[in-house]
């Protein structure tokens, strides 16, 4: 049994920026394996990454990033502990992957973690969010900067501006660039959806494994993230987000969401839950979010 998989998809992406991530992974001293999913349209990649406990799979066309992603983890499921869901522009300390390992081996209620995650600069990222409505997703693409100011509120309740990135929280809604997945997660709650391009496939992926385990944001490890906001930038990227955004809501309810509702007033509630080591228990009208117990609080664990 490997102890920890990775998936990288690729394309056409900076040899360079892409050595960097595979040796952050790499580093890592356990028994691993990496899986780079090439959506290139050539498999010019493939002799560029010729490194040990590596896998190059060449799908031959842009199949999108979850769908990519899911060839990977269907070789792991069943074979390793851990699954991490990677971008290409990430970097990391060696000993990054072992702290996040030690963190969830003895807590089976943990089905992902992400870490703080930073710029090149060294400023934060915000990428702990709520779970989107409609009103999110307009205020953040469509208003023009010079205007934003006055949605300041909700844009800052969204990626919870408000809370300490410095501590452990769990978190409903976080971002796909560096996801450690326990592997049994996806025989629980399934893959990526594969309706979603690109864009929203992290955000339906981590709601659906937050109903049934704690999702936590664990900022005692960083990375750095080259973060593009390729959708801000492309107008064929920007389709694919409003494309994306569209498919979310028809899925999960523009309006009436109530399980959005749900985990986002949860968040109000669990700086306490964490905080103390009474047992949590969370049920949501017996539906998908499951009750979960804990006996020990997630910021007593190292």
């Amino acid at each position: 049994m490997l102890e920890i998989t990775c998936s990288i998809v690729l394309f056409r992406n900076p040899v360079e920026e892409v050595r960097k991530t595979i040796e952050s992974f790499l580093s890592c001293t356990r028994n691993i394996k990496l899986y780079l999913v090439d959506n290139s349209g050539e498999d010019s990649l493939r002799y560029a990454f010729n490194y040990p406990r590596t896998e190059y799979i060449f799908t031959g066309r842009n199949l999108g990033f979850g769908a990519a992603h899911n060839l990977a983890i269907k070789k792991c499921i069943g074979k390793s502990n851990f699954h991490l869901i990677l971008n290409p522009d990430i970097e990391f300390d060696m000993g990054t992957i072992e702290q996040i390992f030690q963190f969830m081996a003895n807590r089976k209620e943990i089905g992902l973690v992400m870490p703080k995650v930073l710029y090149r600069s060294g400023d934060i990222q915000f990428l702990c969010r709520m779970l989107p409505a409609p009103a999110d997703l307009i205020v953040r693409r469509f208003v023009p900067a010079p205007v934003k100011f006055l949605f300041k509120n909700l844009l800052d309740r969204y990626e919870l501006k408000h809370r300490d990135y410095n501590s452990i929280m769990e978190i409903p809604n976080l971002c796909g660039c560096f996801m450690f997945v326990r592997t049994e997660v996806f025989e629980t709650i399934g893959m990526f959806d594969e309706q979603y391009f690109l864009y929203f496939e992290d955000t339906d992926l981590c709601r659906r494994i937050h109903e049934q385990y704690r999702t936590v944001y664990y900022p005692k490890v960083s990375v750095i993230h080259g973060y593009a906001r390729a959708s801000y930038k492309d107008t064929k990227m920007l389709a694919h987000h409003l494309i994306s955004s569209v498919r979310y809501f028809n899925k999960w309810g523009w309006f009436k969401d109530s399980r959005r509702i749900l985990a986002n007033n949860l968040l109000s509630q669990s700086s306490m839950a964490l905080r103390h080591p009474a047992r949590f228990t969370r049920v949501a009208n017996n539906r998908s979010y499951i009750s979960y117990k804990t006996d020990t609080p997630l910021s007593s664990v190292n």
